[in-house]
């Protein structure tokens, strides 16, 4: 096992596995919460694999994800009328996106696949940002 599985797998338990827990059992805003957090932890999960594999198919995984999942956390959102505030959410995305994008980008070098890294990254923090904000979404 390298350094960059490790890595992938002390964030599946030490947040990945809390969050689906949280979105298991706790209140809908709470659940919504774990959801957004999960999302974040588990795009830079994929990218962490991708470079611990050498596989690029994990970048794109990621990818996706970076997209669908505040996508997802809006649409739920609108759902229960409140996106509610959370600062987990926003530290992950502020602290540990770039934590992680930045070795991955030196790991991977210049090129194409780092400016698919920094795309992930900045997606992954713009989306943690906005979904973390507090606001009534039925105004």
């Amino acid at each position: 096992m390298n350094l960059w599985l490790l890595a992938a797998a002390v964030l599946l338990v030490a947040a990945f596995g809390p969050a689906l827990c949280v979105a298991a059992v706790a209140a809908p805003e709470r659940r919504l919460i774990a959801q957004n957090l999960a999302t974040v932890v588990g795009a830079l999960v994929f990218l962490l694999m991708a470079q611990g594999y050498g596989r690029s198919p994990y970048r794109d995984a990621a990818l996706v994800l970076a997209v669908l999942g505040p996508a997802g956390t809006l649409v739920y959102a609108r759902f229960l009328g409140v996106l509610p505030s959370s600062r987990t959410v926003l530290y992950g995305a502020a602290i540990g996106v770039p934590a992680v994008v930045g070795p991955v980008c030196a790991a991977v070098g210049p090129g194409r696949e780092m400016v698919k890294v920094l795309v992930i990254g900045a997606l992954l923090v713009a989306g943690g940002t906005v979904t973390s904000v507090k606001g009534d979404r039925h105004g």
